[in-house]
């Protein structure tokens, strides 16, 4: 996403209303990052795992399909329903619409592996952390991955002009332009992090890749990022407007756009 980004959590319930775009517009990740999340957690094919916040079971689906028992936790309703019909058939997964806040836990619980694919940073930090460790195995893990916009040498110089739009509508709010390119090291936190109390960053990996995309495609994907979402309707017109007759003008109509993930895996601390 170019632009301002908002990390109000209570922007969190935005991605509800675009359910159905969210499955067609947002990236797969890539096949490699579960294998890697596979390997270095070290899960058992009889691994159980609790996700947090699945949205439509894009980051579930992979592993279900290698037969982990997942039980996902998803808020938005509309979400929920939605990761229920990309997972019919999968008698390993139950959906349940609740935050990970609320989520009341049996008695029993415990998991290898408590995961959350571009969502942890929605969940209420004070609760999050001690929570997924009071819910792990003595040897499970945390995994937090994600995927945003990234700029490597060579990048779509489209962007620099999509970027003056959002100049333009007030909305451009980045600190460095262009953003830094992804760096090639391992990624893992450095010093104390909100869950250092709970939890030690144990091994990291990074994952870059290029999609195209149509100026419908496009515009698509820009609707279901909560900023685009929750922008004032005449600021969005605008926005769009531009960067249609950007995207129009080529002779292919196409634009390539980066996508980073970083996959990070936290070890319980020994209580």
């Amino acid at each position: 996403m170019i632009g301002r980004v908002s990390g109000e959590r209570d922007l969190r319930g935005t991605f509800d209303q675009a359910a159905d775009s969210y499955q067609n517009a947002r990236p797969a990740y890539p096949d490699r990052l579960y294998d890697d999340l596979v390997d270095l957690a070290g899960l058992a094919p009889d691994a159980t795992l609790l996700e947090v916040g699945p949205g439509p079971g894009k980051a579930t689906l992979p592993l279900a399909r290698r037969g982990f028992k997942i039980i996902a936790l998803e808020p938005g309703p509309n979400l929920a329903a939605q990761a229920r019909r990309n997972l019919a058939g999968l008698g390993n997964v139950e959906v349940i619409t609740t935050t990970f806040e609320d989520w009341r836990p049996p008695a029993t619980a415990a998991f290898d592996l408590v995961y959350s694919a571009t969502a942890w940073h929605w969940v209420d930090p004070k609760i999050g952390w001690p929570k997924a460790a009071s819910l792990l195995k003595p040897d499970g893990q945390l995994a937090i991955f994600g995927a945003g916009h990234a700029f490597p040498d060579g990048y779509d110089p489209i962007f620099d002009d999509f970027q003056q739009l959002y100049r333009e509508i007030g909305e451009d709010d980045v600190d460095q332009w262009p953003p830094t390119p992804p760096r090639e090291d391992s990624g893992l936190p450095e010093g104390d992090y909100e869950g250092s109390d709970y939890f030690t960053a144990e091994s990291a990996r990074r994952y870059v890749w290029a999609q195209q995309y149509t100026v419908d495609s496009y515009i698509a994907l820009l609707n279901t990022f909560s900023g685009h979402i929750a922008m004032e309707q005449a600021k969005r017109d605008q926005l769009y407007t531009g960067i249609r007759r950007l995207i129009s003008a080529r002779p292919d109509g196409l634009i390539t756009r980066h996508w980073a993930s970083t996959l990070t895996l936290y070890r319980r601390l020994p209580t």
